[in-house]
């Protein structure tokens, strides 16, 4: 099989996407996937996706990890792929598109911005003193002192690993308030990649949400990430209810190419 692919990165949060329209791999096994996404024998990437057709929508995103397996949402994931769906010449004042978790919409500025809006937060969970929630994936937030000096990988995956959270998975995320109420910095290790990645769209606005700084209303958190700055945008119900959230930074294409399988 000989596979025409098209690598995007966001804040370095890297995916390789195939055009799928045509339903023409839609037979890719979770090896095939591995193997793609492998940096060394691969093209390499932290996922995969596969844009497909979708009555009703601009189109469906399909996700996989780079160990193969079909995942939870991925925002940045999400952003690059609007991106590519644009470069496709799908072009739309807003985008209305389909993903593993429900219905996103998107946008993308006259500065190449793109912004997508996430789905509502209605729990927010307190845990050993640290946070759980779910922003389209299951999120821990940590809250520390000195980040560019926490050992993300290994203490991420301890608590990935741990009892708890050993069957299903989870994303953990490192976070340091930075001076001004509405800056943080986030590190993030990462299910299904098992490492820190460079950036985590939905782990990013798990903790910009931990990190709201207005009490009841509109919130702009910014978020300095391994890979780059992105904002967060949310209104704050209550303690527990979070709407109108809108993750936005930058989509780029990096190469596209050819890989026979």
């Amino acid at each position: 099989m000989k596979i025409q692919f098209h690598k995007y990165q966001g804040t370095g949060n890297d995916f390789v996407i195939i055009d799928n329209r045509k339903k023409e791999y839609s037979s890719l096994t979770a090896s095939h996937i591995r193997h793609i996404c492998d940096r060394r024998f691969g093209i390499g990437g932290d996922g995969l996706m596969l844009l497909n057709e979708k009555n009703g929508f601009d189109f469906e995103m399909k996700y996989f990890n780079a160990d193969g397996r079909e995942s939870s949402m991925c925002g940045n994931g999400g952003r690059c792929l609007v991106k590519f769906a644009y470069e496709l010449g799908i072009h739309r004042n807003l985008y209305h598109f389909t993903a593993v978790d429900g219905l996103h919409e998107a946008e993308i500025d006259t500065d190449g911005t793109v912004s997508l809006k996430m789905q509502d937060v209605s729990q927010v969970s307190k845990f050993h003193g640290d946070y759980l929630l779910n922003t389209g994936s299951p999120h821990y937030v940590k809250m520390v002192g000195d980040v560019m000096n926490t050992d993300v990988f290994k203490k991420g995956r301890d608590i990935r690993y741990s009892k708890d959270f050993e069957k299903e998975g989870i994303n953990v995320n490192f976070v340091e308030q930075l001076p001004g109420e509405d800056k943080i910095l986030v590190r993030t290790y990462e299910r299904g990649v098992e490492d820190e990645t460079y950036s985590c769209g939905t782990g990013v606005t798990a903790a910009a949400i931990v990190c709201y700084h207005n009490e009841n209303g509109y919130n702009d958190v910014q978020v300095k990430t391994l890979g780059g700055n992105l904002t967060v945008e949310f209104d704050r119900i209550d303690d527990t209810h979070y709407n109108n959230i809108w993750l936005c930074g930058p989509a780029d294409k990096v190469f596209e190419g050819t890989i026979e399988l």
